[in-house]
């Protein structure tokens, strides 16, 4: 086979269906426990800097664009030296990927340098690549530490909202704002616990960062309509995606997400935003341009 995508069709035909072999074990395995954040992070080895993953089956179809992206910077981790520590990713969504197959991610280890690490991984199913993230890995280093963004104070705690998340896995609790409020904010968590690794809690933070901000771009449109009517009117995704880590925090804790938008061109959105620990500290920035279509009534 000369192509890419032909090995990852073969991996797909010889092993998504069946219980023998490694991916065969690994695909039962997530399929029994594929809403356990932990188990997602279970990536197989599959060749050199190579690394499969399956995913659980969403309400809305298509894998969640978060889940992606950690299972993308876990692939990376694999192959840096836990000394370095992630403190940026940027990635490109390039099409929906399916959970009736298993994701392969193809590590390429750009650089290794004294100081930095950085590594490139294109995420790939049967019909292409579905995803291209590059992150970098930075060691530790005793230098000035200054926070200039504070927590906002004007807004209600998780206690006094509701999940209204999907129902398992990613606990979610959207901060509502009126129209023409071009922000977003809310409070999220991992609903698992996660452990002591701090890969494995930057790739928390990672899942939960495809989350809360497309209200702000909503909120933009001069047509306004409810969130359970966005999707009739609406054509709407990420397109790509930014995050930088500032500060190490536990995913599986809540923590407030506050985006803001700058406007809306040829159906695109851009947000940016902060993300704070509970207990204010400023732990990463985001920023992500969304689709957002308008389709009509």
């Amino acid at each position: 086979m000369n192509s890419r995508t032909d090995r990852v069709a073969s991996m797909t035909q010889d092993h998504s269906t069946t219980s023998q072999g490694p991916l065969g074990e690994l695909s039962h395995a997530l399929t029994m426990s594929a809403r356990e954040f932990s188990a997602l992070m279970k990536l197989e080895p599959h060749g050199p800097d190579v690394f499969v993953g399956i995913s659980p089956e969403y309400p809305w179809g298509r894998i969640f664009g978060g889940q992606v992206v950690a299972q993308a910077l876990r692939a990376a981790a694999h192959t840096v030296d836990p000394k370095f520590k992630v403190h940026s990713l940027h990635s490109y969504f390039i099409r929906g990927g399916t959970s009736e197959e298993p994701v392969r991610y193809e590590v390429d280890r750009i650089r290794n340098g004294r100081s930095f690490v950085t590594r490139r991984v294109v995420a790939r199913q049967s019909n292409g690549a579905i995803l291209n993230l590059s992150c970098s890995f930075q060691i530790e280093e005793d230098q000035a530490e200054v926070q200039t963004f504070e927590m906002p104070t004007d807004l209600p705690g998780p206690e006094e909202i509701e999940n209204d998340g999907w129902g398992w896995l990613l606990d979610e609790r959207n901060i509502e704002f009126g129209p023409g409020d071009a922000r977003s904010a809310g409070w999220v968590r991992i609903e698992d616990e996660i452990g002591e690794s701090d890969i494995l809690h930057a790739c928390g933070l990672a899942f939960t960062s495809d989350s809360i901000q497309f209200g702000a771009a909503r909120r933009t449109h001069p047509i306004q309509v409810s969130r359970e009517q966005h999707h009739d009117v609406f054509i709407g995704a990420s397109l790509d995606h930014a995050m930088w880590f500032h500060r190490p925090t536990r995913a599986d804790r809540f923590h407030l997400y506050e985006f803001r938008s700058h406007g809306l061109t040829g159906g695109r959105g851009l947000v940016s935003g902060q993300l704070f620990s509970a207990d204010g500290v400023h732990v990463a920035s985001i920023a992500q341009e969304v689709l957002l279509r308008y389709i009509g009534d």
